[in-house]
């Protein structure tokens, strides 16, 4: 039990905005500080150079069993998140696991950062679980130009992919895939 003998302002507590379970972020209003976090930004100069980015839908579809054959611990548990990254060939840079989605990401970034290779902005990240917002962010600070998910993103995510200028991948699986932006960049895939 916790007590207290000073006051409680609720009003000072209560939320002035519409929010979901899983909403990723608490008010829209700070979407715009997101956006200035990314080093990509929206700027067309700064992004010139990833209008010759390219992938091929064949390297993407193979991404996910690479993605299975290095989670180690995965075959033991069932029940961990892994994030790779992978060149537009799709030679595996690094996978790492983790209980939580973003640390898998925060740890193949890192990775990347302390031991290369970097930068990242020749690459695909793939993440085992669904893109957030967060994640999107976090490829588009690391430079990464495209993001693929075994599972789906969210509507947020999608918007902020479209304004940092990745191409976002989602539900990878088997044979088939969805792009939500930038679909330019995948070859022999209609």
């Amino acid at each position: 039990d916790i007590a207290t003998t000073d006051p409680i302002d609720l009003d000072r507590l209560k939320r002035h905005f519409y929010a979901t379970s899983s909403c990723g972020i608490c008010g829209r209003a700070s979407i715009k500080a997101i956006r200035a976090l990314s080093v990509t930004g929206t700027d067309a100069d700064a992004d010139a150079d990833t209008d010759l980015i390219r992938v091929s839908a064949e390297t993407l579809l193979g991404l996910p069993s690479q993605l299975a054959l290095a989670q180690r611990m995965f075959a033991d548990s069932g029940s961990l998140h892994a994030t790779g990254i992978f060149t537009l060939s799709g030679d595996q840079a690094c996978v790492f696991e983790d209980v939580g989605r973003h640390n898998a990401v925060d740890k193949a970034i890192g990775h990347c950062l302390r031991h290369g290779p970097w930068p990242l902005d020749r690459h695909v990240m793939l993440v085992s679980g669904r893109t957030s917002f967060e994640i999107v962010q976090k490829a588009a600070m690391a430079r990464i130009p495209v993001l693929a998910a075994i599972s789906g993103p969210s509507t947020l995510a999608v918007d902020l992919a479209r304004d940092f200028g990745i191409t976002l991948v989602g539900f990878l699986r088997g044979r088939q895939f969805n792009v939500y932006s930038r679909p330019e960049r995948i070859t022999g895939w209609s």
